[in-house]
């Protein structure tokens, strides 16, 4: 049965001819195909497009059929939002912040010097503290591959090594090692033999690394120069560091070792190397009598084993998946990470002064 429109005029149960569709009746607010615009919105009164009708024909079109017109410009990127005031980190080239990182390595210098020239024996609860929370930060970090090295023995171990280092030399050192490991042996078996080669690997390498060649600074220690010996070691480490930090800055362009530390480069190594070898020479000759020459290959054998112990522990923290070893000390990471080249570069003092001296 055909409608009559307002006007009597007949029309077909379906659009008009001349209604062109709209492309965008697949929206979910369409109204269903085929159907036609409508005067003031009633099914009833369909409209025709005959007619002296109120509205135009594209007025019908938008009442009935809203256009949804798909978005052609681009959306506005997202700025992201910059810290406020107080929140920015002074942060160098080299990703440190440097502010946050002289305050502490003063602090830390400062103690050592404090220790070494006020009491003698409080240097010795200085390494014992240092290479306790070193030891806690390895032991926490290797948990990150399923490692799991038993504390106790361990820490123990550290602790005994240090001290007959400190009283009985470096055979003392030695056997403090095998005592710890045999130690460290024993104890572990009693969680059951699963991982126990992993977690006794686990165990060997920080005892080795941590409190072993820790060890080295009691035993620079101890002669009557030892307060100088352990300052000439100290100096040509922070020498090494501040020498490749300042000239892998400003000239720093072609990588070392890009797959384990980035940011190094070759001509920072050559900062490091120039740095230390000129001012171990002076500090050498000044405090130990040693003729310059001398103190420039002291100077230079500790800026490489410096370098390599950086390097280890930046190749060991890649294993493990992390940045760094804790974050206790604000602008430098874990002890650890001030730690590993200080640990490397003290059995290398150790030996080359007791040839130069």
């Amino acid at each position: 049965m055909s409608q009559l429109d307002p006007y009597g005029n007949q029309t077909p149960n379906r659009a008009p001819d001349h209604w062109v569709p709209d492309p965008w009746l697949d929206q979910p607010d369409r109204e269903p195909a085929g159907e036609w615009p409508t005067r003031n919105g009633h099914v009833d009164e369909p409209y025709t497009g005959s007619g002296d009708l109120s509205y135009s024909e594209g007025e019908a079109q938008t009442a009935a059929y809203p256009q949804v017109r798909p978005r052609t410009e681009e959306p506005e990127p997202v700025r992201p939002r910059r810290p406020g005031p107080g929140k920015r980190r002074a942060t160098g080239r080299a990703g440190r912040n440097l502010p946050a990182a002289i305050g502490v390595g003063l602090t830390l210098g400062a103690v050592v010097i404090a220790s070494l020239f006020v009491w003698r024996p409080a240097f010795l609860g200085v390494i014992v503290l240092a290479l306790g929370v070193a030891i806690w930060e390895m032991s926490r970090a290797v948990r990150a591959v399923g490692a799991h090295p038993p504390a106790v023995p361990l820490t123990a171990g550290g602790f005994v090594m240090i001290g007959m280092a400190w009283y009985a030399g470096e055979d003392a050192l030695l056997l403090g090692f095998v005592v710890t490991f045999l130690a460290t042996l024993v104890w572990r078996l009693a969680d059951g033999l699963s991982g126990y080669g992993r977690d006794i690997s686990a165990a060997i390498l920080i005892a080795v690394y941590v409190p072993f060649l820790g060890g080295f600074a009691a035993l620079l220690a101890e002669p009557e120069n030892g307060a100088i010996r352990v300052i000439v070691t100290l100096a040509a480490v922070v020498l090494s560091d501040t020498g490749g930090y300042a000239a892998g800055v400003f000239f720093g362009k072609h990588p070392m070792a890009p797959t384990i530390s980035p940011k190094k480069s070759w001509e920072g190594l050559a900062g490091s190397l120039v740095a230390t070898a000129v001012g171990s020479a002076i500090l050498l000759y000044i405090l130990l009598d040693v003729e310059p020459w001398w103190g420039a290959v002291f100077g230079l054998a500790l800026s490489v084993a410096s370098v390599v112990g950086d390097l280890a522990e930046s190749m060991l923290k890649r294993d493990l998946g992390i940045k760094d070893m804790s974050n206790l000390l604000p602008g430098h990471g874990g002890l650890m990470d001030r730690l590993d080249s200080i640990l490397f570069a003290l059995p290398t003092a150790y030996l080359l002064l007791a040839v130069f001296t």
